[in-house]
């Protein structure tokens, strides 16, 4: 499977994950966003560059108890809980924003 940014083919398993981790930019999280029927904001921008730093961090894609704590120990509570996460990505937050900020799928996510 793949996604196309600028002309470009960029490959991802199955379930969209990018198979290159340096294929990853911005326009690469816009395409999946897009995909994922969410337009980023500033919010989710936040969220998107503070799970990379929790990547190059720990070596690892946080599931969801993980990105809670670093989040709420780097943004505060407001924040760092997963009612807000939940609002900015849907569904399963840990396993989407992990795939928007071209990280590996959470190993403990469902």
């Amino acid at each position: 499977m793949s996604i196309v940014v600028n002309d470009s083919s960029i490959d991802t398993d199955k379930e969209g994950y990018l198979k290159n981790l340096s294929d990853w930019n911005e326009k690469v999280a816009i395409e999946i966003a897009y995909q994922e029927n969410i337009e980023l904001s500033d919010k989710h921008w936040e969220m998107i560059n503070l799970i990379r730093e929790f990547y190059t961090n720990f070596e690892l894609s946080p599931a969801m108890r993980p990105l809670v704590k670093f989040t709420a120990t780097k943004l505060g509570k407001e924040k760092g809980n997963s009612i807000y996460l939940m609002q900015l990505f849907p569904g399963s937050p840990a396993k989407l924003l992990n795939k928007i900020a071209g990280l590996p799928r959470p190993k403990n996510c469902l």
